[in-house]
């Protein structure tokens, strides 16, 4: 299944993209891609509703396309996870997952424009697998055990500042959580859509011009280890976002570094989950 939210931002609609790319409306059947929806096993139940879809009305036209899952209680992300993105930036090969957050602000629609904060010079691109987790999860005993608490998978954009994240100090959360610095879909794509997460090519583009290409065979540590480690340390929520790291080519790693401007264009994309366009703007 394709999940889907639509509409004015603040006022989205759940729903439902068919086989051939139509949104169908599910809010008379569903209140939101929630906590609660997950939690309370709201992809069983819209299984149903997925096998008769033409029974369900058609989104307007032309809608906006908002994050697919509703303001999530957590976002966490994973950094250098990518051996090639790592020797880019100068970095050692971590031995095990580094783990950082982006505020829940940052998550946005995938055709939203970017925010480019006031005074910045440095904002950054970052295309990336992002990870709807399905169900609680805490103290999870394999990596197998991982798979059951995934409700899907989406494209998703870590924005980043690197002056507010390297020259001031502190986590690089202060880089990383500005308005809109976290596009997530067009879609969330449900497991049985994404045999295997591990073989994914990612692509984006500045202006026309690609910047990143990459694969997720390609990740230092893979999806289950993510989810299963993460569980050791904190309570993963239905609903919570996991990113998980960017293939080589952002604009900090290029000689001489490259960063957006108001204006730019940036177009991203992964297999299988649908591609974004978001236009950059002063914040």
């Amino acid at each position: 299944m394709k999940l889907v939210r639509f509409g004015a931002r603040g006022a989205e609609k759940p729903g439902l993209v068919t086989a051939d790319g139509r949104i169908k409306d599910c809010s008379a059947h569903v209140a939101d891609y929630d906590h609660a929806f997950f939690a309370g096993d709201g992809l069983d139940r819209l299984r149903s509703l997925a096998k008769q879809p033409d029974g369900l009305p058609d989104a307007p036209a032309g809608a906006r396309l908002g994050a697919p899952v509703a303001r999530p209680r957590n976002v966490f992300a994973i950094g250098l996870n990518y051996s090639d993105h790592a020797k880019e930036t100068g970095a050692a090969i971590p031995a095990e997952p580094i783990l950082f957050m982006k505020a829940t602000t940052a998550v946005c629609g995938p055709h939203d424009p970017i925010l480019i904060p006031r005074g910045s010079e440095k904002t950054d691109w970052e295309v990336e697998l992002g990870v709807v987790i399905g169900r609680d999860a805490h103290y999870l005993p394999s990596q197998e055990a991982a798979r059951g608490h995934i409700a899907g998978y989406c494209v998703a954009n870590d924005v980043s500042e690197r002056s507010f994240q390297l020259e001031h100090g502190g986590q690089w959360s202060k880089g990383k959580s500005s308005l809109n610095f976290l596009p997530l879909g067009p879609w969330l794509v449900t497991p049985d859509d994404i045999p295997d997460p591990q073989q994914l090519g990612l692509r984006l583009d500045v202006n026309g011009t690609r910047r990143q290409t990459g694969t997720t065979a390609n990740m230092i540590f893979d999806v289950l280890h993510i989810v299963q480690y993460l569980s050791q340390f904190l309570v993963l929520e239905a609903g919570d976002v996991i990113i998980t790291g960017t293939p080589p080519g952002v604009g900090m790693g290029m000689k001489p570094p490259q960063f957006l401007r108001a204006g730019d264009v940036v177009e991203l994309g992964i297999d299988g989950l649908g591609s974004q366009r978001s236009v950059c703007e002063p914040g």
